[in-house]
């Protein structure tokens, strides 16, 4: 009877051991994985999807190997890393899309990636690289292809002005990221003002509105 009373106690004892070595192995595993895919936002936004893996494994101390073990191809790796990203970008455009007015829900949707785009490092980093980046799953074409039926749609209402193009989504994009300004809420108010200076710039008939308040901003080189 002691002998199974022990035995059992034994059995017990290694099957802790064996769980906590799991759970330790499982964790040390999501911190890797974790790492990985800070590093890969960091030099995705400063040197584009083009950089080699071997770069992000060094900038997230773990090996090569154990970057591929996590994500098969640099492209899953890409499209995790700005996932949020992507998420708020389709979801706002599906936004403008569900509006009834054409040209309230271009509006809306370029206010809202304005914004986003004022806010967010991450998502500045995302749509810098949208020209060259990988598109797992069609996710990046969708959004893409959904953004253009809003401006389609614009255009057939007669709001949009008919020589606009996508391009000049980019162009206020770029111009946006030269915002700055001392807190998060000051670049959200500079970026909403610049975001209604724009759609009358778009507009094929402006129509007179009042512009949101100015906002303090330094004049300074970059």
């Amino acid at each position: 009877m002691v002998a199974n009373v022990t035995e059992r106690s034994v059995r017990f004892a290694k099957v802790r051991r064996v769980t906590a070595q799991v759970t330790k192995l499982r964790s040390d595993a999501q911190d890797n994985r974790m790492r990985i895919l800070a590093a890969a936002r960091m030099v995705f936004a400063t040197k584009g999807p083009d950089v080699p893996v071997r770069e992000i494994a060094r900038r997230a101390q773990v090996s090569v190997a154990t970057v591929y073990r996590h994500f098969p191809a640099k492209e899953t790796l890409f499209t995790e890393a700005f996932a949020e990203q992507l998420a708020l970008c389709s979801s706002v455009i599906e936004e403008g899309l569900a509006e009834t007015d054409p040209w309230r829900g271009f509006s809306l949707v370029v206010e809202k990636l304005l914004e986003a785009h004022a806010l967010d490092r991450g998502f500045r980093a995302f749509v810098a690289q949208l020209p060259q980046a990988f598109d797992i799953a069609g996710d990046r074409e969708r959004a893409l292809r959904l953004l253009l039926e809003l401006v389609r749609r614009a255009k057939e209402s007669g709001d949009l002005r008919a020589d606009f193009v996508f391009e000049d989504v980019v162009l206020a994009v770029m111009a946006n990221d030269g915002i700055r300004a001392e807190t998060p809420a000051a670049r959200a108010a500079a970026s909403r003002r610049f975001a209604a200076l724009m759609l009358q710039s778009f507009r094929a008939n402006p129509v007179p509105a009042p512009l949101p308040p100015a906002v303090r901003l330094p004049i300074a080189a970059r």
